[in-house]
C-alpha cells in the first residue's frame, strides 16, 4: 500500500530580491503543486514558506508513488494487420514493436465500427524519489526571473547563488542534484544567530525546528503580521501611530528572518521640512516606518526592523538614528534650496527638457495643457484664471532639487512650493491633483481646478502619443496611456462633469503644431477610451450586455454614458425587460431587412388594419410626449421605466400583425411604426443587445 507523508522542498540561497520574494514564492509553490498533480499524485494541504534566504513548500499527504495505471493503445485494423495468408503485416509488427511486445501478445477488439489490434498493459507507478527531481527542476525553470546569474565556475543559473537544498518525504531524504547542490535533510539557520546546519528528522519538523534552533520565522504571512504588530506597538510606546504602508511592510518582511522592531528618534528641527519629503526618505531610503500623532502630523520618531535580537538594542537604535540624520539633512537642504526662488522661476528650465522627441519639450506641453485647461474651464463655467495659472505651474516642480531626488514627489512638492509662494490654495492643490488618480485605489481630484488640470494633462499626452503612432500594444504601455484614459473617465464620471469627450479630444488635437498629424488619432483615442470604459464598468460588475447596449450608441459624454448604464441596469431587472429586449431584437432585424424599402419617418393611421396597430401607435404617441422631456434631461431610468408599459401592446402587435404583408403600403406603414418604437428606446440604449434569460 502506498504511504502518504509530508513532503518538504527547500532551496537555500543568498539574499533574494525583497520586492520579488512573494512572487517567487507563489510561482515556486504553484510549479511544485502542478507538477505533483500532473504526475497523478493526490496531495493534501499546501504551505509555502519564504525568507530572504530560502524558498520552501510543505505539502501534506503526498503518496510515496504514483498509482498503477492501465494502458490501452489501439493498433491497426485486423484487415490491415494480417495478409491473405493470415500472417502479420509490417503494420502489425511495427505496432507490436512500439508497444514492446510480439504480435502474438496483442489482443483484438471487436466494435460496431470494425475489429482492431489492441495493446493492454498495467504500468507500475513511479516512486516519488524518481518523480520529484524533475518536478522541482521544472518549477525552478519557470520562475519569473528577468535576469538569472551564474556563480563560481558553474554553468548553473538562478536569481541568486544556491547553497543548499532540502527534499524530504516524511523522514526519507530524496537525494538529487538541484541547481548544482545535492539535496539533503539539512537546512540552515539565521545568518547571524544560527549560521549552522540544522538537521531535520522529518518534513513536518521544518517550521518549528527553524524557529527554535535557527532563529528563522519561515512563514511569510506570519512574519509580516508579526512585523506589523511590533511596529504598531513600538509607535504606541512613543505616543504615536505608525504609518504602515503596505508595500513597505511587504518589502521589510522580505528582508528579515527574525524581525525585531526598534524605535528611533531624530531632531524636531527636521519637521520644518514638508512631511511628505521626510516620509519618502524614511520609507524609500531607510525602509523605516514613520510615526504620526493623533492629528496626522509627523512626529520626530521612526520604527525600524532589525534582523537580529540584539543584546544591546540601544546600540541598534543609536546606529539607525546616526544613519537617518544625513538623509533628513539632505531633504532639509533640498527644501530650503528650492524655496530660495519662486516656483514659477523654474519654468524657464522646462524648455530644455524633452517631453517626447517628436512632441517637443515639457514647456511645449505646458502651453498646450494651459490652452486646453482654459477651454475646459469655460465649458464648466469654472475659474478660468485659476485653471490657467495651475497649468502654467504644473510642471515647474520637476526642475526642483527635491523632485530630482524623489521623482515620486512630483505634484506633491509642487503644491508645497506653491503654498509657500503664496499661490491660491486651489491652484496649489491642483498641482498635486493633476496626477490623480495615481492608482486603482486612489481618489480622483477633489477641486474643480485639479479636475481640469488632470484631464487636460492626460488628454494632451493621449492625443500626442497616438498621433505619433506609439499607442499601447499588448502589455507595453510606456506612457501609461491606459491609466491616463481611466483617470480621465473616472474624474469626469465620479466628479459629475458634463463634458463631451469627443469635443475635448478634437480641441486637444487642434493645439498640436501642423507637422503633427492628429487626423486619425482623434477617433483612435476615442475608441481606446471607450474600451477603458468597458473595463471600468466590468470591474464594477456591470453586465457585459448592459455595457454593449449603451456603447452601441457611442455616447461621447462619459457622465451621460454613466446615466445610461445605470438606467439600463435598472431596466434589465424589471419583469418586462426580457420581453421588450426580445421585441427590440426582432424589430432591429426587421428594420435591417427593410432598409430603404420606404419612408419610415411617417406613420399613417389610416392604413391600420388591426386593432393592435392602433393600440401600439396610441401608446407610443402618449409615451413619446411623456418621456421625451425625461430623455432630454438625461433621466433615462425614469424614461425606460415608463416605456416598460409597452410590453403588452408590443406583444399583442407581434401576436396579431403580419409585418411583412404583401400589401406594400401597409407593410411600409407597419415598418414605420416599429421604427418609431425602436427610435424611442434608442434614446437610451440599443436594448436589442440585452441577453434574454
Amino acid at each position: 500500500m502506498t504511504e502518504q507523508k509530508d513532503l518538504l522542498i527547500e532551496i537555500g540561497t543568498e539574499e533574494l530580491p525583497p520586492k520579488a520574494l512573494q512572487r517567487l514564492s507563489t510561482a515556486f509553490t504553484t510549479g511544485i503543486v502542478e507538477g505533483l498533480k500532473a504526475s497523478a499524485l493526490n496531495i493534501g494541504d499546501v504551505r509555502p514558506f519564504a525568507t530572504p534566504r530560502r524558498l520552501a513548500v510543505l505539502i501534506s499527504d503526498v503518496p510515496s508513488a504514483q498509482p498503477d495505471r492501465e494502458i490501452e493503445r489501439k493498433g491497426p485494423s485486423l484487415q490491415a494487420a494480417y495478409n491473405a495468408d493470415g500472417k502479420p503485416t509490417k503494420a502489425a509488427e511495427g505496432f507490436a514493436r512500439s508497444c514492446g511486445v510480439t504480435v502474438a501478445e496483442l489482443q483484438q477488439q471487436q466494435t460496431d465500427k470494425g475489429s482492431w489490434l489492441l495493446f493492454r498493459a498495467s504500468e507500475q507507478g513511479q516512486m516519488i524519489d524518481q518523480l520529484l527531481p524533475d518536478i522541482v527542476d521544472q518549477s525552478l525553470a519557470k520562475l519569473p526571473i528577468p535576469k538569472r546569474m551564474r556563480w563560481g565556475d558553474s554553468d548553473v543559473e538562478f536569481v541568486r547563488p544556491v547553497h543548499w537544498a532540502v527534499m524530504l518525504h516524511g523522514e526519507n531524504v530524496i537525494t538529487a542534484r538541484i541547481l548544482g547542490v545535492v539535496s539533503s535533510n539539512k537546512t540552515r539557520g539565521h545568518r547571524f544567530h544560527a549560521n549552522k546546519e540544522i538537521a531535520l528528522s522529518c518534513a513536518s519538523d521544518y517550521e518549528e525546528k527553524l524557529q527554535s534552533d535557527g532563529y528563522v520565522i519561515a512563514d511569510l504571512a506570519q512574519r509580516k503580521q508579526l512585523i506589523h504588530d511590533q511596529v504598531v506597538e513600538a509607535a504606541q510606546q512613543v505616543g504615536g501611530v505608525a504609518v504602515t504602508d503596505e508595500d513597505l511592510l511587504a518589502e521589510v518582511t522580505a528582508l528579515n528572518e527574525w524581525p525585531v522592531a526598534v524605535a528611533g528618534e531624530f531632531e524636531k528641527a527636521y519637521l520644518s521640512v514638508p512631511s511628505e519629503a521626510l516620509i519618502k526618505t524614511m520609507q524609500d531610503n531607510q525602509k523605516y516606518f514613520p510615526v504620526i500623532d493623533s492629528d496626522n502630523q509627523l512626529m520626530n520618531y521612526f520604527i525600524t526592523i532589525s534582523n537580529i535580537d540584539s543584546t544591546s538594542p540601544e546600540t541598534v537604535k543609536a546606529g539607525n538614528e546616526r544613519v537617518i540624520r544625513p538623509r533628513l539633512a539632505d531633504a532639509k537642504f533640498f527644501w530650503e534650496h528650492d524655496c530660495k526662488q519662486t516656483l514659477e522661476s523654474y519654468a524657464k528650465a522646462l524648455d530644455e527638457v524633452v517631453f517626447q522627441e517628436k512632441l517637443g519639450s515639457i514647456a511645449d506641453k505646458v502651453k498646450r495643457v494651459e490652452a486646453l485647461a482654459v477651454i475646459i474651464a469655460q465649458q464648466l463655467d469654472a475659474d478660468v484664471a485659476q485653471a490657467r495659472r495651475a497649468a502654467q505651474l504644473s510642471k515647474c516642480d520637476l526642475m526642483t532639487a527635491m523632485v530630482g531626488e524623489f521623482a515620486s514627489l512630483q505634484g506633491i512638492m509642487g503644491k508645497r512650493y506653491a503654498q509657500v509662494g503664496g499661490e491660491a490654495e486651489e491652484v496649489a492643490i491642483a498641482l498635486d491633483e493633476q496626477y490623480m488618480p495615481r492608482g486603482a485605489s486612489d481618489t480622483t481630484p477633489a477641486t474643480t481646478t485639479g479636475q481640469i488640470l488632470a484631464i487636460s494633462d492626460k488628454l494632451d499626452t493621449l492625443v500626442g502619443i497616438f498621433a505619433i503612432g506609439q499607442k499601447p500594444t499588448g502589455e507595453k504601455d510606456p506612457y501609461a496611456l491606459r491609466r491616463a484614459s481611466l483617470g480621465i473617465l473616472r474624474t469626469i464620471i465620479e466628479r459629475e462633469l458634463d463634458l463631451d469627450l469627443k469635443q475635448l479630444i478634437d480641441a486637444a488635437a487642434e493645439l498640436f503644431p501642423d507637422d503633427i498629424d492628429t487626423t486619425t488619432a482623434q477617433q483612435q483615442v476615442f475608441e481606446f477610451m471607450l474600451e477603458r470604459l468597458r473595463a471600468y464598468y466590468l470591474d464594477r460588475e456591470v453586465l457585459v450586455d448592459v455595457f454593449d447596449a449603451v456603447s452601441a450608441l457611442k455616447p461621447s459624454r462619459p457622465l451621460d454614458f454613466d446615466k445610461r448604464i445605470q438606467a439600463v441596469s435598472a431596466f434589465r431587472s424589471l419583469p418586462e425587460a426580457e420581453s421588450l429586449s426580445a421585441a427590440n431584437k426582432r424589430v432591429s432585424n426587421i428594420l435591417k431587412k427593410a432598409a430603404g424599402g420606404g419612408d419610415a419617418s411617417v406613420v399613417n393611421a389610416g392604413l391600420f388594419e388591426v386593432q393592435a396597430e392602433e393600440t401600439l401607435y396610441n401608446e407610443l404617441e402618449s409615451l413619446k410626449r411623456k418621456t421625451e422631456p425625461l430623455f432630454d434631461a438625461g433621466d433615462y431610468e425614469s424614461a425606460l421605466c415608463d416605456l416598460s408599459v409597452l410590453r403588452k401592446p408590443v406583444d399583442d402587435f407581434f401576436d396579431n400583425v403580419m409585418v411583412m404583408t404583401e400589401n406594400l403600403p401597409v407593410r411600409n406603414n407597419r415598418i414605420a411604426l416599429l421604427s418609431h418604437m425602436s427610435a424611442l428606446f434608442m434614446r437610451a440604449a440599443d436594448l436589442s443587445r440585452l441577453h434574454q434569460g
